[in-house]
């Protein structure tokens, strides 16, 4: 069968092909640790399950409003008014299948063949080749070395007469960076003064630590609702650690909000009633269901950087946020990708390339697994690639004795 050349110049997606062989080398009993994924090991908030239980044991589950149920549209309103201090209704409100739908819809919408959407490095894997699929060109900024907040002159310098749209993930992933409120207030004003959309990916925005909180952009706006160029993507994925519900969205004004419609129309109709009442629920609940979430990443975040910590010339920057750490490993090696297949043929411990963030010679590590998986990984880390380390290892049942070094 003869694919499109669009089809064929997609990118697999790193993050997921790496969950698949992580649970292809645990069947085989392979004592794999898993430091490349982004699921928190947490179940779903009990008001979440009891509303998804209480929908299904009614037996209604049909075709939704395109746009999503009226009650949780109506949470997210208010779940974004709460957070942000923006107010809006509903109808400024689309629920998608999960945040990346959400996403990729606004950018189906925003773009033509042809325009440029400007990309901040580190960044999520996803975005250059979303941009790709809906005929755009990804526009990389690169930060400083040594640093993963870009600087304001160098993302003005890369805007241009085709540019639409300007993605912003702060708290960030792969690096867990939160950007200075100055940036965030810069950024949004560069969108106002070029007309150009700021598409915020808070999917993190409140995975953040040491008593921080996320800059919003709506603080640095003088529009409203209705006039804004900000464009808010979240979800439930990431806060409430509920990732197979599939659930997300985007905050927008009215006019853009009918256009997501129409796409989603023609696409997969509708989402889900039944994960739709699990995501309403999770937002009405209680705030403890998402604090104990975030106060067990902050400890891992500090179980990683201790262990870390004890790896020879590692440079790693204490992550603000999310889940994930991204460690620079040139000392050991430029090439991210044969660190990354170093580290899971020898020592079966899974990381990410950091060039597919845009980050060459750094690896993305997550600690959102236990504890002792946290330790146990590191110590497989230093073990593969420091000379120094003793040659021999204890990896699940077998003594391994390092013989590449």
């Amino acid at each position: 069968m003869s694919l499109s050349a669009l089809a064929s110049s997609i990118a697999e997606s790193p993050t997921l092909s790496l969950n698949e062989t992580a649970r292809a080398l645990r069947e085989k009993g392979e004592s794999v640790i898993h430091l490349g994924g982004g699921e928190p090991k947490n179940k779903a908030p009990r008001s979440a399950a009891q509303a998804c239980a209480a929908k299904l044991e009614g037996g209604d589950v049909k075709y939704t409003p395109t746009s999503g149920t009226a009650g949780l549209k109506q949470a997210v309103a208010r779940y974004t008014e709460q957070s942000y201090g923006w107010s809006v209704g509903p109808a400024n409100v689309i629920v998608c299948d999960g945040a990346k739908g959400a996403l990729f819809n606004v950018l189906f919408a925003l773009v033509d063949p042809g325009d440029e959407v400007v990309v901040l490095a580190p960044y999520w894997v996803s975005y250059p080749e979303m941009i790709k699929m809906v005929r755009g060109v990804p526009v990389i900024v690169r930060p400083p070395e040594g640093g993963f907040v870009p600087r304001l002159e160098d993302v003005a310098a890369a805007l241009g007469a085709k540019t639409k749209a300007l993605i912003v993930n702060s708290p960030n992933n792969p690096s867990g960076a939160v950007y200075p409120e100055e940036l965030v207030a810069g950024l949004v004003r560069l969108c106002e003064e070029r007309g150009i959309a700021y598409i915020s990916d808070d999917i993190y925005h409140k995975l953040v630590f040491d008593g921080r909180t996320t800059p919003s952009p709506y603080r640095a706006t003088d529009q409203d609702p209705e006039t804004t160029k900000i464009i808010s993507i979240n979800g439930i994925s990431k806060l409430f650690g509920m990732t197979g519900f599939r659930i997300g969205w985007a905050v927008a004004p009215k006019a853009m909000v009918k256009v997501l419609a129409r796409i989603q129309a023609q696409t997969v109709s509708c989402t889900s009633g039944l994960l739709q009442a699990a995501a309403e629920g999770a937002l009405n609940g209680p705030p403890a269901d998402f604090e104990a979430l975030r106060s067990s990443l902050q400890a891992n975040r500090d179980v990683m950087m201790r262990e870390l910590a004890a790896i020879p010339r590692l440079k790693v920057r204490r992550p603000e946020g999310t889940f994930y750490c991204l460690p620079d490993f040139r000392a050991y090696g430029a090439d991210s990708a044969a660190l990354a297949r170093l580290l899971l043929e020898k020592a079966l411990v899974v990381t990410v390339p950091g060039r597919e963030f845009g980050m060459e010679g750094h690896l993305r590590l997550s600690y959102c697994t236990s504890a002792e998986e946290i330790r146990e990984g590191a110590a497989r880390i230093r073990w593969a690639l420091d000379p120094e380390a003793p040659k021999q290892m204890r990896i699940g049942s077998k003594t391994v004795v390092r013989d590449w070094l």
